[in-house]
């Protein structure tokens, strides 16, 4: 028979495993499948469940999950981006205009170059004029929105180059749609270099302890610096992608999305505290966002109940979010 220290001395041992697990840590996937059980059940005539309808969430949130992507980055590092939808809106305009002119790799320059820019400015005057970032960006997205509402006059550009719409929008390789592939393959890079490059810890570093990160040798202005581009040229990809999806650019585009954004990576596990995040959780967030729109709509509500729902899965949201900073 064991002996009451052999017991403690177990006990000891498998307390630390027992700590590890935390239902926290998978709350976005088992709201997932609570929210795809609720609908299955509650559409189960109605085409919820049927390929072309899953086919349908998954393009509807491709652009979502690719500004969640970006945005996981600046939240973990203790900053924010107010400014997505209005990049998405101007990037988008840019490569119709350049894909008219010439073709899609000077379109995808271009695009790009539209969040690197955005996304410069916004580092440099948070970083170097002390601005916390939520004022930065939020005045950028009033600065950018003008500009893409002058560019063009409020005027739409259409696209009628059939490749750039095959390869960022409307194609289907196969069975999957090109923005799946799309969202796939963000998904891959941007776990990878958040979870296992020294870049992805600096991140963490920084926005759980700015001090101590940077007592630890971190160049902390140049991270924050770096995921205010990261966002940037995120969500102006994603403003590429609309494009595609559409056959077409105006200037419109993204100014729905933040909040979706927000929501999306907070339920992910992402706090807005910094310090910590899931890439992966993230799109999972932009898809059960995407469920939850798409079951709405099936079960006939309107858009302005839509919209209330999404305000309360944020408030739900942000309220976990507090509770897990707080215990």
């Amino acid at each position: 028979m064991a002996t009451r220290e052999e017991g403690a001395a177990a006990t000891a041992a498998t307390a630390p495993r027992l700590r590890r697990f935390d239902a926290r840590n998978y709350v976005v996937y088992l709201s997932f499948l609570a929210i795809l059980a609720f609908f299955s059940v509650a559409l189960f005539d109605k085409g919820f469940l049927s390929y072309d309808n899953f086919q349908n969430i998954l393009r509807q949130t491709a652009m979502v999950s690719v500004m969640a992507i970006g945005m996981t980055f600046t939240l973990s590092a203790g900053e924010i981006d107010l400014s997505i939808g209005s990049t998405v809106a101007l990037a988008a305009l840019v490569a119709a205009l350049v894909v008219r002119e010439t073709n899609l790799v000077f379109a995808l320059v271009a695009a790009v170059g539209v969040g690197l820019g955005v996304g410069l400015v916004n580092g440099v005057l948070t970083t170097k004029l002390r601005i916390p970032s939520f004022l930065v960006t939020l005045g950028t997205l009033g600065i950018v929105s003008g500009l893409a509402r002058e560019i063009t006059n409020l005027q739409a550009v259409p696209i009628t180059d059939q490749a750039y719409n095959f390869i960022f929008g409307s194609g289907d390789l196969g069975p999957v749609s090109s923005l799946f592939v799309w969202t796939a393959i963000l998904l891959v890079v941007g776990h990878v270099v958040y979870r296992k490059t020294p870049f992805g810890r600096a991140v963490l570093a920084t926005g759980g302890n700015r001090a101590a990160a940077r007592f630890s040798g971190v160049s902390v202005d140049r991270i924050r610096i770096s995921v205010l581009i990261i966002s940037a040229v995120a969500a102006a990809f994603a403003g590429m992608l609309y494009a595609g999806r559409l056959h077409g650019a105006r200037y419109t585009l993204g100014e729905q999305d933040l909040l979706t954004v927000i929501a999306a990576v907070i339920i992910g596990g992402t706090s807005l505290f910094g310090g910590r995040g899931s890439i992966v959780g993230a799109v999972i967030g932009s898809i059960i966002m995407g469920m939850l729109n798409n079951g709405l709509i099936l079960m006939g509500l309107s858009v302005s109940e839509q919209m209330m729902a999404r305000g309360v899965i944020i408030i739900l949201a942000v309220a976990l979010s507090l509770r897990e900073q707080a215990d």
